[in-house]
């Protein structure tokens, strides 16, 4: 640490990335919501409307490129979800039990669906929300659902790379995916 600040305040430190027509991550779009659907674990990022930040983890269940989180209408993420809709989102993937984990992150609209909500019936009249309806959350009398949409850009860290790639350039790992 002292020698970063020695760096940082001399102006000897220099930010590095990789030489020109060196190989970056090129996810497939695929690749990257098959990795989104077999996750069930995420941090989700909210702020309030004076942009206070709080960050949680939380469990969801994906259909097709939408996230379904229960929560409390109580909870800090909902309550900044009703000030500020926007949110963040970041998926671990871990692929081996050792070296760095990927991930899959994206900037998001959130919005809070009651448990009566029509889309939250169906969803669960069909088992799609099974995985977070599990424990008693539909009979909560203060529960609700989070639907997170994600932006158009989905944004991986080591996503399409082997590990020895990953290990040995950190720093060519980051790719990004479209959604449709």
């Amino acid at each position: 640490m002292e020698r970063l600040a020695k760096l940082a305040s001399t102006g000897d430190m220099t930010t590095t990335t990789s030489a020109p027509g060196h190989p970056h991550a090129h996810p497939r779009l695929k690749d990257v919501t098959r990795a989104v659907a077999r996750r069930s674990f995420c941090t989700l990022a909210t702020a309030s409307a004076t942009n206070r930040p709080h960050v949680a983890g939380v469990l969801y269940v994906v259909e097709e490129t939408t996230l379904y989180v229960s929560t409390m209408c109580t909870s800090r993420k909902a309550r900044n979800i009703a000030e500020n809709p926007r949110v963040f989102v970041c998926i671990p993937v871990r692929r081996l039990p050792v070296g760095p984990p990927s991930s899959v992150q994206f900037a998001a609209t959130a919005d809070i669906l009651a448990a009566s909500d029509g889309e939250i019936l169906r969803l669960v009249d069909n088992g799609v929300l099974k995985a977070i309806t599990g424990h008693g959350e539909l009979e909560l009398v203060d529960g609700c659902f989070l639907r997170i949409r994600p932006d158009r850009r989905l944004h991986t860290y080591g996503l399409s790379l082997s590990l020895r790639q990953l290990i040995r350039d950190p720093l060519s790992a980051g790719g990004a995916v479209d959604l449709g």
